[in-house]
């Protein structure tokens, strides 16, 4: 795991507190795409568990999970974030 997945995962586990989080790493798979950076970590696939988003609509669950990656995503570090929140 590279450092800007590392940090993608400790803001998500600190906002969220996920029971299961997984972070994939697909930068390789947009090569050549606008936003691809040839030294990687620019696309990310995130999977994660949290009862403490169960109660929210599925747009806020996703809110949530982009608002606690934050500057890494609004600041351009990561170029596309693709999230999927499952029930707890």
């Amino acid at each position: 795991m590279g450092p800007v997945a590392a940090e993608l995962e400790r803001r998500i586990r600190a906002a969220i507190m996920p029971e299961y989080l997984k972070i994939i790493d697909e930068s390789a798979l947009h090569r050549g795409h606008g936003g691809h950076n040839p030294e990687g970590e620019s696309h990310f696939r995130v999977i994660v568990r949290a009862s403490g988003l169960d109660t929210l609509p599925r747009v806020e669950r996703t809110r949530a999970v982009l608002k606690a990656a934050g500057d890494l995503v609004t600041g351009g570090r990561v170029h596309a974030l693709s999230v999927e929140v499952r029930a707890g």
